[in-house]
């Protein structure tokens, strides 16, 4: 259940950034999104880590703002293995890559499951 509602969550984000950032288009139906959320978040499961480890050094020095620019990079990269998703650009990535994680933030956060005293 909680990998679907993943792969949900990454839908939405992923369809929420060709809504709100210029320089980014998807072509597809509904199952191709959903798709694209299981790739994405496949790619952010297996090379995220990867990267920010590969990172580290231009992490310490810009105090973690690198890490925009490597979410940036990563969703740019997820456009070129994901047909019908474009990114124009590395600004269109790393402000799709804040679309993103506010979008992923808001359904956490209304999706938590809460603790009853």
């Amino acid at each position: 259940m909680r990998l679907l509602l993943s792969i949900l969550g990454n839908a939405v984000a992923l369809y929420a950034t060709t809504r709100v950032v210029p320089g980014i288009t998807f072509k597809g139906d509904v199952v191709t999104l959903l798709l694209a959320g299981a790739i994405f978040g496949l790619l952010n499961l297996v090379v995220r880590p990867l990267a920010v480890l590969l990172s580290l050094p231009a992490l310490v020095l810009t105090l973690g703002l690198f890490y925009f620019v490597l979410n940036g990079l990563l969703l740019w990269g997820f456009s070129k293995l994901m047909p019908g998703y474009d990114v124009t650009g590395l600004g269109a990535g790393i402000l799709g890559s804040l679309v993103i994680m506010v979008v992923n933030w808001v359904l956490s956060a209304l999706f938590r499951p809460r603790k009853d005293a």
